[in-house]
């Protein structure tokens, strides 16, 4: 599967992005996605998953209760909602695509990327 990240930008602190990706080429709804970011430096890190029927759904703790996962298998699109944005969330923003059991958030489980999208959040 292809992943095609896109919907990141300039936000001030307190302001809101919705991050989509796009799969193609492969079995979306065979795949549990994920969203992770990185920062120049540093390991990429897990922000949210999302399983295959959205039963189940994780986030990272520097992001829980701000953001949303969603995906929408007709489509073939993962979403991440990001509310309450802090300069700290300034990153790299990566879809990731895995299939057999359950989210993780590990990166290297992960067999397809997205090429990311940067978010930005400054005043």
């Amino acid at each position: 599967v292809q992943l095609q990240a896109s919907g990141g930008g300039l936000v001030q602190p307190g302001g809101s992005l919705r991050l989509s990706c796009a799969a193609s080429g492969g079995t979306f709804s065979n795949s549990n996605m994920a969203w992770f970011r990185q920062t120049p430096g540093k390991q990429r890190e897990f922000v949210a998953g999302v399983n295959l029927s959205e039963t189940d759904r994780y986030y990272g703790n520097p992001v829980k209760g701000r953001v949303t996962i969603s995906r929408d298998n007709a489509r073939s699109t993962v979403y991440l909602q990001m509310d309450s944005l802090k300069p700290e969330d300034t990153a790299v923003y990566y879809c990731a695509a895995k299939t057999g059991s359950g989210v993780g958030m590990v990166p290297k489980i992960y067999r397809a990327w997205g090429q990311g999208t940067q978010v930005t959040v400054s005043s």
